[in-house]
């Protein structure tokens, strides 16, 4: 009885021994996140791989600007001369193509030349002249002046192809639905171009102008004004090149 009273105490100190053993090495844990002194030797590989995935990044690099500004070269010689259709302001889609029309295909040729026919064919009877003639499918003016807001409405990428398809080369207004804008650039079919002041009110429908995108003016021939154009910028290449998709396969972006 007395033997196993006297080793209760010793078991009771054992444990806790025990316990102040394994306190006292906690603050010798610290020297164990000091061991890895041997991360630089794995961290050289890893740094060498990132100096190899930099260097890729900076051969990219440039040809990704220097590939544009060889593109840009052509559109300064750009010039659109011929007559010119006035509108005036907030002409949305549904009334440069009604959505009765949008069951035709662009990327079918029959059908493409048939949207051109309907473009401008929502505008209201106010308009006398008419964008198309009658029995027509392409129109006379080359060049389509508006407002303000030009292309407000849906998102409808019909709109500039409609424009496209019959004949228009550029539209020139003093401000225009983003996504018109957009779409114009994107589908190459128009040269969406903003005036610094309303030429739809100083123009009129079958006015003899000229656009010259190098000097990004306006002549209007009838009249003997001239008109200053914002730069149409980086979208210039897009558009020349025919699109968005063609200018990527111009440029190699995608496989031609």
């Amino acid at each position: 009885m007395a033997a196993s009273l006297s080793h209760a105490p010793c078991s009771t100190t054992f444990t806790s021994s025990a316990a102040k053993s394994s306190v006292s090495q906690s603050p010798l844990s610290p020297p164990s996140i000091k061991i890895p002194t041997f991360s630089p030797l794995t961290a050289k590989p890893l740094s060498s791989t990132f100096t190899q995935h930099a260097a890729r990044a900076i051969t990219i690099t440039p040809r990704a600007t220097s590939t544009p500004s060889s593109v840009p070269s052509e559109t300064p010689t750009t010039t659109f001369h011929g007559l010119c259709y006035v509108v005036g302001d907030n002409i949305d889609t549904d009334q440069i193509i009604p959505a009765e029309y949008l069951t035709l295909v662009p990327s079918n040729p029959a059908e493409y030349e048939k949207l051109g026919s309907y473009a401008l064919i929502g505008l209201p009877s106010s308009y006398e002249t008419r964008f198309i003639e009658p029995n027509e499918m392409k129109t006379k003016y080359s060049i389509v002046i508006g407002g303000a807001n030009f292309g407000c409405g849906s998102s409808r990428e019909h709109a500039p192809v409609a424009l496209g398809a019959a004949g228009a080369k550029a539209v020139v207004a003093e401000s225009y639905a983003r996504i018109f804008f957009r779409n114009s650039v994107a589908t190459g079919e128009v040269y969406p171009l903003e005036s610094e002041v309303r030429i739809c009110e100083e123009c009129k429908t079958g006015d003899v102008v000229t656009i010259e995108l190098g000097e990004s003016k306006l002549i209007n021939h009838t009249t003997g004004k001239e008109y200053k154009l914002k730069p149409i910028g980086d979208a210039g290449p897009v558009i020349e090149a025919g699109g968005i998709f063609a200018y990527a396969r111009k440029t190699g972006m995608i496989p031609a």
